[in-house]
């Protein structure tokens, strides 16, 4: 009777360990299952599209990227994104191509501050210099800034390098003008106080801080010469000469000549491939979410994801759109 009684103990002993096993490796698996992928997103201002445009990315990883766990957070914008970047606070960000070759390169505001690793995971849509300022200012013209109170972006932003070469076309600096260093929503508040008299707005039109004033002002945006626009794109071989068609905003009555850069999706070689090849997969299999989020998201295609890139695609990313 002991005897069978220590065989039971035995067995049940055994019996509890096996499930402790099974449980354990259950756990295991489990956790292994739920392990999370963290993907933050730099965008810029709410009040542009890099906003609206991260949030939707987020959205579309979380749902098609297993264990993904992607948020869009509000930035400087392109500046910003790439110092976000390089210290790891970031693991994508959207970046005008400009700035990433800058960055890139080591020249402009990156002079003696080269970044190194940056990837493009695509050339995403065209990013449209607007000048903006209201029909009570009297302002007409670019040469008419000088002097005036001007919104030249966040500090940080690529905006502001755009304002700096539209203005050098121009024969004016920031010591011409008294620069305001504002983001897009401050830039529309700015205007609307009448705090300020103009602003530059580096994003995809309509943008809605220019949409936001134009619900209560007339906005006039003021035109690039066609000379002066030929000899940036010259000098500054990102830039493309681009057309906001009359009608963009309320009352906008004709055709204004502007320049535009690409924006791109950006990361760093720190991502492995097959991460960075599901990202972009996932990105160009669901754009119809990146169109219903803004209005650039028709611009956004497979077919132009390679035009305007400035620096090295990433390997992953090249392997999605190598594919038949």
């Amino acid at each position: 009777m002991l005897k069978l009684k220590k065989h039971g103990l035995v067995l049940l002993a055994a019996i509890t360990m096996l499930a402790l096993l099974i449980t354990g490796c259950s756990q295991s698996g489990g956790q292994k299952a739920a392990e999370k992928k963290f993907i933050n997103i730099a965008t810029g201002g709410t009040a542009g599209v890099y906003y609206p445009l991260g949030g939707a990315i987020a959205e579309i990883l979380n749902k098609n990227l297993p264990g993904a766990n992607a948020t869009a957070q509000s930035t400087g914008a392109s500046v910003a994104n790439i110092n976000l970047l390089a210290q790891g606070n970031v693991q994508m960000a959207f970046v005008q191509n400009d700035i990433a070759y800058y960055a890139a390169n080591g020249t402009e505001m990156f002079k003696d501050k080269k970044v190194d690793g940056l990837k493009c995971l695509a050339a995403i849509y065209p990013e449209t210099i607007q000048i903006v300022t209201l029909d009570k200012t009297g302002i007409k013209s670019i040469a008419d800034l000088k002097g005036k109170r001007v919104a030249v972006g966040a500090a940080g932003s690529s905006v502001t390098a755009n304002a700096q070469h539209v203005l050098e076309a121009h024969g004016l600096t920031f010591a011409d003008i008294k620069p305001q260093y504002l983001s897009f929503g401050e830039a529309a508040n700015g205007l609307k106080d009448g705090n300020i008299d103009a602003a530059f707005v580096t994003a995809g039109f309509p943008t809605a801080a220019i949409q936001d004033i134009s619900a209560q002002h007339k906005v006039v945006l003021l035109s690039i010469a066609d000379d002066k626009a030929d000899q940036l794109t010259k000098k500054y071989p990102f830039y493309s000469k681009v057309v906001i068609p009359a009608g963009t905003y309320p009352n906008q009555d004709r055709d204004v000549t502007s320049l535009g850069a690409k924006a791109m999706l950006v990361v760093t070689d720190k991502m492995d491939e097959q991460t960075a090849y599901d990202i972009t997969k996932a990105i160009f299999t669901h754009l119809d979410q990146l169109k219903a989020a803004h209005n650039v998201g028709k611009l956004i295609s497979k077919e132009t994801a390679k035009e305007g890139i400035s620096i090295p695609m990433h390997p992953g990313a090249e392997k999605y759109f190598n594919e038949k």
